[in-house]
């Protein structure tokens, strides 16, 4: 027809605005190489510079045996990708190289690059996330064993430590000061023991949570002033907030525990006579991974992070897999129920908390899910005025 408009084939569309292949390949958010002949590095993206923490102008002057460990797993599949000429997947697989402070579990998918022969291009899936799910369901598992043996304590110890403090009570003002001495230490240690044993039972409230929209800022800024009123006077405050960031469904009050907890791990780390010492509070809106809400058939995602940051001493390799269990812990009178009790409460807010450290530099992040109802305008300025 002489009067209709003719569209724009795809072809001509694509002549007039090339695609930028390395354009493309940069955005993308796992790390991609393409290796050539000799095992030599050509091409690494972004997210590869941050996986493997170097500069793509380093990489592509090495060896992909000198990025990963001896031995790799890695090696092994590029070399039967340039054998075979065929795509090769490997899951599950643990990487190693000597920027890594321990291997990193990741998934592995290479294949042979159609127009340059003799390359292979990889692309390397961290499976983190993956890790963080497993993680929180084992969290939820020592929790619920934790609550079990509080409440034979309560029952077993805590009932006949109440008569002997009581006993000893009674002979504290008939005996002498040297005997008195003895008592007061009997009743110091009941005590003790008893406060220990209250701490376990808050992992069998099974209660579920009252939810309402509660401002994360809010929340931080209550855990700041706390904090710098006292365990972390001499220490920096830096906040890096998404000013936009929605509600998270929850309790205002169990969320205070979780990061006045953190923060004070946090200074703890730092030391009282670190000059430069640095907490940074980070709040951003990410997509997030779908999660079973306990207590519910519903799944929700987790698109808020909050981020708890220190430049302190960092947390020992070793420990790094069982930090949220129960009575794992790096202070010399710790209990190791506070991380425990956080990975709970985060569990029961239908959140995932995850640690990566390094020395200098420990980042405790926490995903939760949003709220779908609206803040009240006297939550709203509280918000703002905090």
């Amino acid at each position: 027809m002489s009067g209709s408009t003719k569209k724009p084939s795809l072809r001509r569309v694509r002549e007039a605005q090339p695609i930028q292949a390395e354009a493309l390949l940069g955005a993308l958010p796992h790390p991609l190489l393409i290796i050539g002949e000799g095992l030599t590095i050509e091409y690494a993206n972004t997210a590869a510079e941050d996986f493997f923490q170097m500069s793509a102008g380093v990489l592509c002057r090495r060896s992909l045996t000198d990025v990963v460990a001896f031995g790799s797993p890695l090696i092994a599949l590029v070399e039967q990708v340039q054998r075979n000429g065929t795509t090769v997947n490997e899951y599950g697989v643990d990487l190693g190289s000597f920027r890594f402070e321990a291997p990193k579990l990741v998934d592995l998918y290479g294949g042979p690059v159609s127009e340059m022969p003799g390359r292979v291009l990889i692309m390397l899936q961290q499976r983190s996330m993956a890790q963080m799910i497993e993680r929180q369901l084992t969290h939820r598992g020592a929790a619920r064993s934790v609550s079990g043996l509080a409440a034979v304590l309560a029952h077993e110890i805590k009932n006949p430590l109440s008569g002997i403090r009581g006993a000893a009570q009674l002979l504290e003002s008939e005996r002498t000061d040297s005997d008195r001495t003895l008592t007061q230490l009997i009743c110091a240690e009941s005590d003790r023991i008893c406060k220990l044993v209250d701490r376990m039972e808050i992992f069998g409230d099974e209660r579920p949570l009252l939810r309402e929209p509660v401002n994360i800022h809010d929340v931080l800024d209550h855990v700041k002033q706390i904090a710098r009123t006292g365990f972390a006077r001499q220490i920096k405050f830096v906040e890096n907030y998404d000013p936009s960031l929605p509600p998270v469904p929850g309790s205002r009050d169990k969320l205070i525990q979780v990061f006045l907890n953190l923060v004070k791990n946090a200074a703890e780390a730092i030391g009282e006579e670190r000059a430069d010492g640095q907490i940074t509070l980070t709040t951003s809106f990410r997509p997030g991974v779908r999660l079973s809400v306990p207590g519910s058939q519903a799944r929700v995602s987790l698109p808020l992070e909050i981020a708890v940051e220190d430049n302190g001493t960092g947390v020992p390799p070793d420990l790094m897999p069982h930090l949220f269990d129960p009575f794992v812990t790096t202070k010399p009178s710790g209990t190791g129920l506070g991380l425990a009790l956080v990975a709970k409460i985060v569990g029961d807010h239908g959140g995932i908390i995850e640690c990566d450290s390094r020395p200098r530099q420990t980042v405790f992040r926490t995903l939760m899910p949003m709220s779908e109802m609206p803040m009240s305008e006297s939550e709203t300025s509280q918000g703002r005025q905090a």
